[in-house]
């Protein structure tokens, strides 16, 4: 049972980056071969699933970009943690096409 959403916003850093897009993708790439729920948005990524797996796939993320070419990753997350249980649908449900605000 997922008992953690975690979104992830990368910022990879390089001298003369014009290629930031791509090393974006490449952390996106470890996300989605890591199996977990995620859903992309236009500023960051959002996982669901068991609180430390999440983690690891931040590092692996991270690891990926700077293998990608970046000589520093900025990274924003926000943690949504709750032993019993938590899923991104229930959160957004309401607001999805159809659902009442």
């Amino acid at each position: 049972m997922a008992n953690a959403n975690v979104s992830l916003q990368i910022l990879p850093r390089a001298a003369g980056d014009e290629e930031a897009y791509a090393r974006v993708d490449e952390a996106i790439r470890v996300i989605r071969r890591s199996g977990v729920k995620y859903e992309v948005g236009p500023m960051e990524t959002t996982m669901e699933g068991d609180y430390d797996s999440l983690m690891t796939i931040v590092k692996e993320a991270q690891e990926a970009v700077v293998r990608a070419g970046s000589d520093r990753v900025i990274s924003i997350i926000k943690v949504d943690y709750k032993p019993a249980g938590i899923s991104m649908e229930e959160k957004t449900a309401p607001y999805r096409s159809g659902g009442s605000q």
